[in-house]
Protein backbone atom coordinates (compact mmCIF):
# COMPACT_ATOMS: atom_id res chain seq x y z
CA UNK A 1 0.00 0.00 0.00
CA UNK A 2 1.76 3.33 -0.91
CA UNK A 3 2.11 5.51 1.70
CA UNK A 4 -0.42 8.74 1.38
CA UNK A 5 2.36 12.50 1.50
CA UNK A 6 1.57 15.88 1.66
CA UNK A 7 4.24 18.88 0.75
CA UNK A 8 4.46 21.59 2.21
CA UNK A 9 7.58 23.98 0.75
CA UNK A 10 6.64 27.82 0.22
CA UNK A 11 9.48 27.44 -3.07
CA UNK A 12 6.88 26.42 -6.21
CA UNK A 13 9.89 24.78 -8.11
CA UNK A 14 11.26 22.62 -5.00
CA UNK A 15 7.68 21.46 -4.02
CA UNK A 16 7.09 20.12 -7.76
CA UNK A 17 10.62 18.37 -7.70
CA UNK A 18 9.71 16.60 -4.84
CA UNK A 19 6.46 15.84 -6.34
CA UNK A 20 8.09 14.35 -9.36
CA UNK A 21 10.49 12.75 -7.29
CA UNK A 22 7.77 11.21 -5.04
CA UNK A 23 5.74 9.55 -7.85
CA UNK A 24 9.09 8.16 -9.95
CA UNK A 25 9.73 5.80 -6.87
CA UNK A 26 6.47 4.07 -7.14
CA UNK A 27 6.06 4.27 -3.48
CA UNK A 28 4.09 7.14 -2.80
CA UNK A 29 0.44 8.70 -3.17
CA UNK A 30 0.82 12.50 -3.31
CA UNK A 31 -2.00 13.88 -1.12
CA UNK A 32 -1.53 16.86 -1.29
CA UNK A 33 0.89 20.31 -1.20
CA UNK A 34 1.15 23.63 -0.94
CA UNK A 35 3.48 26.81 -0.95
CA UNK A 36 0.83 28.34 2.07
CA UNK A 37 2.19 26.65 5.34
CA UNK A 38 -1.73 27.86 6.78
CA UNK A 39 -3.48 25.18 4.47
CA UNK A 40 -0.58 22.98 5.45
CA UNK A 41 -2.18 22.73 8.83
CA UNK A 42 -5.73 22.94 7.94
CA UNK A 43 -5.37 19.90 5.25
CA UNK A 44 -3.66 17.94 7.52
CA UNK A 45 -5.84 18.67 10.46
CA UNK A 46 -8.80 17.25 8.37
CA UNK A 47 -7.21 14.48 6.96
CA UNK A 48 -3.85 13.31 8.45
CA UNK A 49 -1.35 12.02 5.99
CA UNK A 50 1.19 9.03 6.61
CA UNK A 51 4.20 11.65 6.29
CA UNK A 52 4.42 15.19 5.57
CA UNK A 53 7.58 16.44 4.03
CA UNK A 54 8.26 19.89 5.70
CA UNK A 55 10.35 23.03 4.65
CA UNK A 56 11.52 24.98 7.53
CA UNK A 57 11.70 28.05 6.36
CA UNK A 58 8.62 29.51 5.45
CA UNK A 59 6.61 32.79 5.51
CA UNK A 60 4.58 33.48 8.88
CA UNK A 61 4.83 29.79 9.93
CA UNK A 62 7.94 28.05 9.45
CA UNK A 63 7.81 23.94 9.71
CA UNK A 64 8.22 23.66 13.37
CA UNK A 65 5.31 26.01 13.90
CA UNK A 66 3.15 24.26 11.21
CA UNK A 67 3.65 20.83 13.38
CA UNK A 68 2.96 22.76 16.65
CA UNK A 69 -0.40 24.10 15.75
CA UNK A 70 -1.23 20.26 14.96
CA UNK A 71 -2.91 18.07 17.78
CA UNK A 72 -1.66 14.91 15.81
CA UNK A 73 1.07 15.58 13.70
CA UNK A 74 2.30 13.04 11.06
CA UNK A 75 5.68 11.61 10.98
CA UNK A 76 7.40 14.11 9.54
CA UNK A 77 10.54 14.45 7.24
CA UNK A 78 11.58 17.87 7.10
CA UNK A 79 13.56 19.44 3.46
CA UNK A 80 15.61 22.39 3.28
CA UNK A 81 18.77 24.15 1.44
CA UNK A 82 20.57 24.97 4.77
CA UNK A 83 22.45 22.09 7.28
CA UNK A 84 21.60 24.26 10.54
CA UNK A 85 18.83 22.65 11.39
CA UNK A 86 19.91 19.43 11.47
CA UNK A 87 19.87 18.76 15.42
CA UNK A 88 16.36 21.14 15.68
CA UNK A 89 14.75 19.02 13.61
CA UNK A 90 15.38 15.35 14.78
CA UNK A 91 15.00 16.82 18.22
CA UNK A 92 10.99 17.92 16.99
CA UNK A 93 10.86 13.86 16.12
CA UNK A 94 11.94 14.17 12.33
CA UNK A 95 11.63 10.90 10.80
CA UNK A 96 14.95 12.05 8.69
CA UNK A 97 16.01 15.51 7.18
CA UNK A 98 16.32 15.89 3.59
CA UNK A 99 18.98 18.43 1.66
CA UNK A 100 18.06 20.21 -0.95
CA UNK A 101 18.45 19.80 -3.73
CA UNK A 102 16.95 15.95 -2.61
CA UNK A 103 19.35 12.85 -3.71
CA UNK A 104 16.77 10.40 -4.67
CA UNK A 105 18.77 7.75 -2.88
CA UNK A 106 18.37 9.69 0.14
CA UNK A 107 14.93 10.20 -0.51
CA UNK A 108 14.51 6.66 -1.11
CA UNK A 109 15.92 6.37 2.24
CA UNK A 110 13.81 8.35 4.31
CA UNK A 111 10.81 6.16 2.40
CA UNK A 112 12.17 3.55 4.36
CA UNK A 113 11.99 4.69 7.83
CA UNK A 114 8.62 6.00 7.40
CA UNK A 115 7.67 2.34 5.92
CA UNK A 116 9.13 1.08 8.99
CA UNK A 117 7.24 3.14 11.29
CA UNK A 118 3.94 3.50 9.74
CA UNK A 119 0.85 2.09 11.30
CA UNK A 120 3.48 1.56 14.93
CA UNK A 121 2.58 3.66 17.74
CA UNK A 122 4.66 6.63 17.36
CA UNK A 123 7.36 7.55 20.53
CA UNK A 124 6.48 9.05 23.46
CA UNK A 125 7.26 12.19 23.44
CA UNK A 126 6.11 14.03 26.36
CA UNK A 127 5.80 17.81 25.81
CA UNK A 128 6.13 17.98 22.32
CA UNK A 129 4.27 20.95 21.85
CA UNK A 130 6.14 22.91 24.03
CA UNK A 131 9.34 21.51 22.56
CA UNK A 132 8.27 23.21 19.31
CA UNK A 133 7.17 26.15 20.67
CA UNK A 134 10.99 26.41 22.24
CA UNK A 135 12.66 25.69 19.37
CA UNK A 136 10.44 28.15 16.97
CA UNK A 137 11.20 31.16 19.58
CA UNK A 138 14.50 30.06 19.54
CA UNK A 139 14.68 30.55 15.94
CA UNK A 140 13.11 34.04 16.31
CA UNK A 141 15.66 34.98 18.33
CA UNK A 142 18.47 34.22 16.19
CA UNK A 143 16.96 35.51 12.82
CA UNK A 144 20.12 37.16 12.36
CA UNK A 145 21.67 34.12 11.82
CA UNK A 146 21.91 33.90 8.37
CA UNK A 147 23.30 30.15 6.72
CA UNK A 148 26.52 30.40 6.11
CA UNK A 149 26.64 27.42 3.13
CA UNK A 150 24.57 26.97 -0.11
CA UNK A 151 24.09 23.39 -1.10
CA UNK A 152 24.60 22.64 -5.16
CA UNK A 153 24.43 19.40 -6.85
CA UNK A 154 27.18 18.40 -9.56
CA UNK A 155 26.11 15.05 -10.86
CA UNK A 156 25.85 12.51 -8.02
CA UNK A 157 27.42 14.39 -5.84
CA UNK A 158 26.50 17.34 -3.32
CA UNK A 159 28.80 19.88 -2.74
CA UNK A 160 28.36 22.57 -0.55
CA UNK A 161 29.79 26.30 -1.29
CA UNK A 162 30.99 28.72 1.71
CA UNK A 163 28.50 31.65 1.08
CA UNK A 164 31.72 33.98 2.14
CA UNK A 165 33.71 32.93 -1.55
CA UNK A 166 30.18 32.92 -3.25
CA UNK A 167 31.12 36.36 -5.67
CA UNK A 168 27.35 36.43 -6.94
CA UNK A 169 24.27 34.67 -7.81
CA UNK A 170 23.16 35.47 -11.77
CA UNK A 171 20.18 33.58 -13.13
CA UNK A 172 19.84 32.00 -16.93
CA UNK A 173 17.81 29.81 -18.56
CA UNK A 174 15.26 29.52 -15.46
CA UNK A 175 18.16 28.15 -13.40
CA UNK A 176 20.63 30.39 -10.60
CA UNK A 177 23.69 29.94 -10.32
CA UNK A 178 26.21 30.35 -7.56
CA UNK A 179 29.75 31.37 -8.68
CA UNK A 180 32.16 30.36 -6.52
CA UNK A 181 36.47 30.68 -7.92
CA UNK A 182 34.96 31.39 -10.68
CA UNK A 183 33.05 28.74 -11.45
CA UNK A 184 29.48 28.25 -11.60
CA UNK A 185 27.26 25.96 -9.16
CA UNK A 186 23.85 25.89 -9.81
CA UNK A 187 21.79 25.95 -6.50
CA UNK A 188 17.67 25.28 -5.70
CA UNK A 189 16.74 28.74 -5.66
CA UNK A 190 15.49 31.70 -7.59
CA UNK A 191 17.41 34.89 -7.10
CA UNK A 192 14.00 36.09 -5.10
CA UNK A 193 14.35 33.47 -2.79
CA UNK A 194 18.16 33.68 -2.08
CA UNK A 195 17.53 37.93 -1.56
CA UNK A 196 14.98 36.60 1.37
CA UNK A 197 17.62 33.95 2.83
CA UNK A 198 20.34 35.63 2.20
CA UNK A 199 22.25 38.04 4.70
CA UNK A 200 21.18 41.93 3.52
CA UNK A 201 24.34 43.20 5.25
CA UNK A 202 26.41 41.10 2.42
CA UNK A 203 24.64 40.37 -0.58
CA UNK A 204 22.49 42.58 -2.52
CA UNK A 205 20.16 42.39 -5.64
CA UNK A 206 21.43 44.35 -7.97
CA UNK A 207 19.31 43.35 -10.61
CA UNK A 208 16.20 41.23 -11.88
CA UNK A 209 18.59 38.25 -12.24
CA UNK A 210 22.15 39.26 -10.13
CA UNK A 211 22.59 39.49 -6.65
CA UNK A 212 26.00 40.58 -5.28
CA UNK A 213 28.68 39.88 -2.64
CA UNK A 214 29.66 43.19 -1.61
CA UNK A 215 32.36 41.88 -0.07
CA UNK A 216 33.78 41.12 -3.40
CA UNK A 217 33.28 44.84 -4.93
CA UNK A 218 36.44 45.47 -6.35
CA UNK A 219 35.22 49.25 -7.67
CA UNK A 220 32.07 51.37 -8.87
CA UNK A 221 31.60 53.27 -11.66
CA UNK A 222 28.49 55.18 -12.84
CA UNK A 223 27.21 53.92 -16.08
CA UNK A 224 24.86 56.77 -18.70
CA UNK A 225 20.94 56.99 -16.93
CA UNK A 226 21.68 55.95 -13.28
CA UNK A 227 22.91 52.55 -13.39
CA UNK A 228 26.64 51.55 -12.09
CA UNK A 229 29.06 49.36 -12.97
CA UNK A 230 30.85 47.12 -10.37
CA UNK A 231 33.92 45.27 -10.72
CA UNK A 232 34.24 42.19 -8.85
CA UNK A 233 37.98 41.18 -7.25
CA UNK A 234 37.86 37.30 -8.87
CA UNK A 235 40.52 36.10 -11.24
CA UNK A 236 38.58 37.32 -14.05
CA UNK A 237 37.52 40.79 -13.13
CA UNK A 238 33.71 40.48 -13.32
CA UNK A 239 31.50 43.17 -14.37
CA UNK A 240 27.93 43.50 -13.31
CA UNK A 241 25.38 46.18 -14.09
CA UNK A 242 23.44 47.18 -11.23
CA UNK A 243 19.85 48.72 -12.74
CA UNK A 244 18.84 52.17 -12.04
CA UNK A 245 16.21 51.49 -9.95
CA UNK A 246 18.48 49.48 -7.46
CA UNK A 247 21.42 51.61 -7.65
CA UNK A 248 20.81 53.70 -4.23
CA UNK A 249 19.63 50.41 -2.10
CA UNK A 250 23.25 48.99 -3.28
CA UNK A 251 25.19 52.23 -2.78
CA UNK A 252 23.27 52.24 1.04
CA UNK A 253 24.41 48.40 1.21
CA UNK A 254 27.91 48.89 -0.23
CA UNK A 255 28.42 51.93 2.51
CA UNK A 256 28.77 54.59 -0.44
Amino acid sequence: MKLRAYLADDEPLALDRLRRLLEETGRVEVAGATTVPEEAVSAMAQNPPDVCFLDIEMPRLNGFEVLADLAQPPLVVFTTAWDSYALRAFGAGAVDYLLKPIDPQMLERALGKVERMRGSAPPAQPGLQVLLRQITDSLRQTLQEYPTRIASRLGDRLWFLDLDKVSHFYAEDKLTYAVSDGKPYCVDYTIAELERKLDPSRFARIHRGTIVNVGWVREVASLPGGALNVRLKDSMQTDLTVARDRARDFKARAGL
